[in-house]
């Protein structure tokens, strides 16, 4: 699925408010480190950190610059969740005891990211007043009990809310209820990501940017990953770039299939619209079958994002109409003018189990994409998995199972967006036997 071609540096808001990234030269030598980490977002750098706090000597390389990829482009939400499928059948398509593993760590992952930003005093926008997903028909709150007993069972505090709570932790009053994550948060990605970068240079990382790695081969007992105008070479190789994968290990890029989503920026708005809209300062998923996701930013700008489909995305003008309609749906007693000054995209790496997938390309190098539209939880709680594996803990007792790498299955091509299409007229249908009042564009 295609999209418009723009550079993030000009239309992202995140990319027009956040500080400059730190100073991270080039490589252009041959230098040796014990791990050599490729990919400057959120798993390399958490990766790196994880390592260096250890006395592992890190040289992480990143192909532009930190936080250029998904890292820099989401639209900055933390929920500590699974992004589609049930707790159960997560366990089922990871396999134990691998599951209970990951499940632990991403369901932690927000009290992950809050440790690092209080460690590295990183400001980033931090807002931890939880997740709401809303019920938009009466139907919704059997599965959202579903969720809140599972997610409870694994040390979460989740619960079903009525409308009531609904409008006074969100102000819309279209919902029946929906389902609260007290652990959810919300911050400014790339701010986080430049943070992470400030904290891993401060343990000892080097971080060379506009470093593109071309190559890694075999070197006696070592590995040797070369770029441009120099090399690293180490013990272990770790390939972190996501869904910004380009060939720096044959067929690596294959592993996934890319998913379009954009993101966009409102206008600055009133103190009242912050007052009526989102007024606990949570983050937001509608919970209908095509969702809207959407937060405050700290100066009164309303970041919202949707998935690709049919013009939407690509014609930017009915974008930002759909933008607006569904906003003005959702608050129709926000009086303000809304504009969308900021339009941005960003890619998603997915996989048909929509978790990460750890492959082992050779003794001593490894490569984790598939986050899957999960970047902030996943990517931070990644770095643990990931450092373990460079310690040395035997593949039994990672988080993830060391896969053999192979090509994402051809009909992943079409999967995702035929899936979204369906949940679409799956829920449009279903509110309109409900009863219920479907929002413009639906």
């Amino acid at each position: 699925m295609s999209k418009p071609k723009f550079s993030p540096f000009e239309t992202s808001y995140w990319f027009a408010s956040a500080p400059p990234a730190p100073n991270c030269p080039a490589l252009d030598q041959e230098v040796q480190a014990d791990v050599c980490i490729v990919g400057g977002g959120y798993t390399g750098l958490t990766t790196a950190i994880e390592l260096a706090r250890q006395g592992v000597k890190v040289a992480l390389l990143e192909r532009e610059q930190i936080g250029y990829g998904g890292s820099g482009r989401n639209a900055g939400h933390c929920s500590p969740t699974f992004s589609y499928y049930p707790l159960d059948k997560v366990r089922a398509l990871v396999g134990q005891p691998y599951a209970e593993r990951l499940i632990k760590r991403q369901t932690g992952a927000a009290e992950q990211a809050a440790d690092y930003i209080a460690r590295y005093g990183i400001d980033c926008e931090w807002q931890q007043n939880g997740l709401v997903i809303g019920a938009m028909r009466p139907g919704h709150i059997a599965s959202l009990q579903h969720k809140t007993e599972s997610y409870n069972a694994v040390g979460a505090k989740t619960r079903v809310i009525e409308r009531d709570e609904m409008v006074e932790l969100t102000g819309t009053p279209r919902s029946f209820g929906g389902w609260y994550h007290p652990q959810g948060a919300h911050l400014h990605p790339l701010k986080y990501a430049r943070g992470l970068a400030r904290g891993a240079i401060s343990e000892g990382v080097s971080i060379y940017a506009g470093t593109s790695a071309l190559s890694c081969d075999k070197l006696g007992g070592k590995w040797k990953v070369g770029t441009e105008k120099g090399a690293v070479v180490a013990d272990k190789v770790i390939f972190a770039t996501g869904a910004y994968t380009v060939p720096g290990w044959p067929k690596l890029e294959q592993s996934f299939q890319i998913m379009p989503v954009y993101v966009a920026a409102t206008n600055q708005l009133s103190d009242h619209a912050r007052k009526v809209m989102l007024p606990a300062n949570t983050s937001m998923l509608d919970g209908r079958g095509d969702f809207y996701c959407y937060k405050w930013s700290a100066d009164n700008r309303i970041i919202a994002s949707m998935f690709l489909m049919g013009p939407r995305g690509r014609d930017l003008d009915y974008t930002r109409k759909v933008m607006t309609a569904k906003l003005k749906w959702l608050h129709p007693q926000v009086k303000d003018e809304i504009r969308w000054d900021y339009l941005w995209f960003g890619e998603l790496d997915m996989q048909y189990k929509t978790t990460p997938r750890l492959y082992g390309l050779a003794p001593g190098v490894v490569a984790l994409t598939g986050l899957s539209g999960r970047g902030v939880p996943t990517g931070t709680m990644l770095g643990g998995v990931l450092s373990e594996w460079a310690m040395g803990v035997p593949e039994t007792d990672l988080s993830l199972p060391i896969e053999p790498l192979h090509k994402a299955p051809y009909w992943m091509k079409h999967a995702p967006n035929y899936k979204l299409r369906e949940m679409r007229a799956i829920d449009n249908l279903s509110s309109r036997i409900g009863g219920v009042t479907l929002p413009p564009f639906a």
